[in-house]
């Protein structure tokens, strides 16, 4: 596959959708089954505030490679509308994020995985 010629939007996209079920497959295999915890414990990671902490802290520890620091960049530079609480560089940077999983999904669902060993390595309060 080409990766070139899908879009960062389209990588985003995806990416958020699997990201976002790599998460809750990980809470429920941790067997945080209660309602009223999956929602927060998710949120930790899922939100924006959250894969933007995931980001910086793997990208401090050298975990990326140039290639998916590249498609980071466009996957981020795609961002111009953000919702009405949030702030500019956390919505770019999770979108970043996200086009890389999309990217992974897509092309290497080893390196995928790899990716989110190191996600949850974070611990509970993604740290």
């Amino acid at each position: 596959m080409d990766i070139k010629n899908i879009s960062a939007n389209s990588l985003s996209f995806i990416g958020d959708a699997v990201y976002s079920l790599k998460v809750r497959e990980y809470f429920i295999e941790q067997h945080f089954q209660r309602s009223s915890q999956l929602p927060k414990l998710c949120n930790a990671y899922v939100s924006a505030k959250g894969q933007t902490k995931t980001f910086l802290r793997l990208n401090n520890e050298h975990f990326f490679t140039e290639k998916e620091l590249e498609i980071f960049k466009r996957g981020r530079n795609h961002i111009t509308h953000i919702p009405k609480n949030g702030d500019l560089l956390s919505y770019q940077t999770a979108s970043g994020l996200e086009a890389i999983c999309g990217y992974l999904y897509l092309c290497d669902k080893e390196r995928l995985e790899t990716l989110f060993k190191e996600i949850f390595a974070g611990g509970l309060a993604n740290e």
